[in-house]
């Protein structure tokens, strides 16, 4: 599979596929040759290894649910769609399954993914959508549409608007703290904005996107062999800031031999070219960017403390768009001009039901999903008055809020936010109740055979089949129906 480096500016736009069916890479790798650099991968942990080797992300990307090394279930699919965003906000991502499920193509769109398209899908289909939302990027790229001041009039928004005023010209880090999709860089180049500083570079590093090898020289620069094809001397994003601002996004994914580092220069300004003896200085000021954690990291030993307490000298927690109520609105306005004038067309409007749903919609994907929403809206109703007949199937109105942000926390944070909200719990039934779940998935997927279900859950055979028959004998109450009857080989 191809692996090479992105084309110059003036060639063609580059287009990532993830799937694991040779057949189909190669048969859409033919098809949109043409118009596009076609980089296949047949996984998610491969689309996340060579994007790592590249200078910068594909804005296009066609991704498949079922990947393994669980094919016939969307969990990979959904993870790979967060990956891919946090390496690269602005990729535009098409979910391309065969897994033709409403509620996986609403779950798809609210982590982020631009639309979801069924398999399987005419070329010319494809190249009309590609090339759509390619225009709409360089659009929002030319209009410096990312560098908008924040839009909002909410007491959340309003206090996070008085802190970046308060904060903008203190030499001292800034930790922006936030889920995906809620607006973090913008708070980040926001606090640029105010500061005396607006006038020096303004330099943005994603440190999920870089492989963890490269993270040093990324960051300090390096000198002419200094390591395997090292050719001359080169700057880093600490040097190239010079004395304006350094967001570093994705923060929690820095290596630990890089945090003690990074800590050294927050503390004096000092740093080393790799391969270099000679101290520099930087006067650039950091603001980080996270949406795990840090103080979880911090206790299971995945993030310094001293770092995290450098970092944190002013913290700025950037509100999820579910508690920013009438804000909701402002966006959509926002939003829906400007996309509607990209296009070319009228704006479509909603009725009062439908301002009501969209009100009351919690938005999982934040401000990133409500855009794409509007993008689609705008695509597929230009100048009509929708009712919630048209605007609800763009919602993910079956998803749990904890689900949702797949790949932003684990089962500890899902229970540290039930158990804060006051709400008890029986832990015998959530254990029994999850072990039950687990044994119902890998029957299903195994068609009902105990002993390959058994490999999936890393139990034997006979443990397996106890503990179903155990199951079988307890009450059920609301409990999903027992599994079918088990096969044996």
């Amino acid at each position: 599979m191809p692996t090479q480096l992105l084309p110059a500016r003036d060639a063609k736009p580059a287009l990532l596929i993830v799937d694991d069916d040779t057949l189909i890479t190669d048969t859409l790798a033919f098809a949109l040759g043409a118009e596009f650099e076609v980089l296949a991968c047949e996984s998610r942990q491969h689309a996340i290894d060579l994007l790592r080797q590249l200078p910068q992300a594909p804005p296009l990307a066609l991704v498949d649910l079922g990947l393994p090394p669980t094919p016939h279930t969307p969990e990979q699919g959904f993870q790979l769609i967060a990956d891919l965003l946090a390496h690269s906000p602005t990729m535009r991502i098409f979910v391309l399954s065969g897994q033709n499920d409403a509620a996986h193509a609403r779950h798809a769109r609210a982590l982020g993914a631009a639309e979801f398209v069924a398999k399987p899908c005419e070329p010319e289909t494809l190249k009309k959508l590609l090339a759509r939302a390619l225009a709409v990027r360089e659009a929002e790229r030319g209009g410096d549409h990312d560098a908008e001041e924040l839009i909002g009039q909410s007491p959340p928004l309003l206090k996070l608007k008085s802190q970046l005023a308060r904060f903008a010209d203190s030499r001292y880090p800034v930790l922006v703290e936030g889920e995906s999709g809620s607006g973090k860089e913008l708070v980040a180049q926001s606090l640029h904005r105010l500061s005396k500083r607006a006038d020096k570079p303004f330099l943005a590093l994603n440190c999920a996107a870089i492989a963890p090898t490269l993270v040093e020289p990324t960051l300090f620069g390096y000198v002419k062999g200094a390591f395997t094809g090292a050719s001359g001397n080169k700057s880093g994003y600490f040097e190239d800031a010079q004395d304006g601002t350094l967001f570093l996004d994705e923060i929690g994914e820095l290596p630990l031999e890089m945090q003690a580092k990074l800590l050294r220069v927050l503390e004096n300004g000092e740093y080393q070219r790799v391969g270099e003896t000679q101290s520099r200085l930087s006067g650039a000021r950091v603001i980080a960017a996270t949406n795990r954690d840090l103080r979880q990291e911090m206790r299971r030993g995945a993030f310094r403390a001293d770092l995290y307490h450098r970092l944190s000298v002013f913290t700025l927690v950037v509100p999820p768009l579910r508690d920013l109520d009438a804000d909701k609105l402002l966006l959509l306005e926002h939003f829906r001009a400007f996309y509607a004038q990209q296009a070319g067309v009228p704006p479509f409007s909603l009725d009062q039901a439908a301002e009501r749903s969209w009100l009351a919609y919690p938005f999982h994907g934040n401000v990133r999903e409500l855009r794409n929403i509007v993008i689609r809206l705008t695509t597929k109703h230009p100048g009509k008055r929708l009712s919630p007949l048209e605007l609800e199937p763009e919602f993910d109105l079956e998803a749990p809020e904890d689900e949702a942000r797949a790949g932003e926390g684990d089962l500890t944070e899902q229970a540290l936010r039930r158990l804060a909200r006051g709400h008890g719990v029986q832990l015998d039934q959530i254990l029994k109740s999850l072990e039950r779940s687990y044994i119902q998935a890998a029957l299903r997927l195994t068609a009902g055979n105990v002993s390959q279900a058994a490999k999936l859950l890393g139990i034997n055979r006979t443990t397996l089949y106890s503990r179903m028959q155990t199951d079988a004998g307890e009450p059920q109450g609301g409990s999903p129906a027992p599994p079918p009857p088990p096969k044996t080989d």
